[in-house]
C-alpha cells in the first residue's frame, strides 16, 4: 500500500461523519473520572503516589480517547476514511471489494485486506428491536417513514447531510433496520454507485496513530521505571 503520487481531486460532497454516540458519552465520563482521581492523587498523595498517578494518566487517557472518542467513519463521494483506535485507513471506493456485516462491520479490499469499523458497532439488541418493528409493520401492512439511503436520496451524502437520520429504517417499502445495519446498507449503495468513478480510484493508505501510541508507550515506560526503582 503506497501513498498516491498526486493529491486526489476534491470530492463532490464534504465528508459526513458517523460516530458511536454511546462510545463518545462513555469516553467523556471515563475521562472525567480518570482525571478527577488522578489529579486528586497528585495533590493529596504522598511519596511516589503523585508520580504513579501522573504516569497512570499518561497511559490511560490516550487509551480511553483511542477506544471511545477517536473512532469515526468519514464518508464522501470518492472515498471512505475509517478512523480506528490506532490506525487511520483511507479507502477509495474503487479499491473496496465488499462491506460486510456480521458480529462486526468490516471493509474488504480488492487486495484481500480487511478492516473493522469501530465507529459502527453491531448491536444485536438493536437488530432484534428493528426486527420486531418490521414484524409489526408487516402485520399492519405498512412501513414506518424514516431516512433514506445515502446514494443521492437524502442519506449520509444527500442534501440533509446527516448520518443520524438512519436509525429508523428506510422509506415506504424498504425494510426497517438497526441504525448500524442501515448505515452499512447505505455504504453498499454508495459503493455500487461510485466504485467505477474516475475520482474514486487510488491506493489504500494506512497511517498509525502515533499521537495515541506515543503517550501510551511513554506512560508504560514511566510506570515501569517507578516500579523498578521502588
Amino acid at each position: 500500500m503506497t501513498t498516491p503520487a498526486h493529491e486526489p481531486p476534491a470530492p463532490e460532497y464534504k465528508d459526513r461523519v458517523n460516530r458511536s454516540t454511546g462510545g463518545v458519552v462513555g469516553g467523556v465520563v471515563l475521562l472525567a473520572l480518570v482525571l478527577w482521581l488522578g489529579f486528586d492523587a497528585m495533590v493529596t498523595g504522598g511519596g511516589r503516589t503523585p508520580w504513579l498517578a501522573l504516569a497512570g494518566m499518561i497511559l490511560v487517557v490516550p487509551l480511553v480517547v483511542a477506544f471511545t472518542l477517536r473512532p469515526a467513519v468519514h464518508v464522501n463521494s470518492d472515498r471512505l476514511r475509517v478512523r480506528n483506535p490506532f490506525r487511520l485507513i483511507v479507502l477509495p471506493w474503487g479499491q473496496i471489494a465488499a462491506l460486510r456485516s456480521g458480529y462486526s462491520n468490516e471493509v474488504l479490499t480488492k487486495s484481500g485486506d480487511k478492516y473493522q469499523m469501530w465507529a459502527v458497532p453491531v448491536s444485536l439488541r438493536a437488530r432484534k428491536r428493528a426486527a420486531r418493528q418490521e414484524a409489526r409493520a408487516a402485520a399492519a401492512g405498512e412501513r414506518g417513514t424514516g431516512a433514506v439511503g445515502l446514494g443521492g436520496r437524502g442519506g449520509v451524502l444527500g442534501r440533509t447531510g446527516s448520518t443520524r437520520g438512519l436509525s429508523g429504517g428506510g422509506s415506504a417499502g424498504e425494510p426497517i433496520r438497526a441504525e448500524g445495519d442501515q448505515f452499512m446498507a447505505d455504504l453498499r449503495e454508495l459503493h455500487e454507485a461510485r466504485e467505477d468513478a474516475e475520482s474514486a480510484q487510488g491506493e489504500v493508505t494506512v497511517r498509525w496513530a502515533y499521537e495515541i501510541l506515543g503517550p501510551a508507550v511513554a506512560g508504560v515506560l514511566v510506570l515501569a521505571v517507578l516500579l523498578v526503582i521502588g
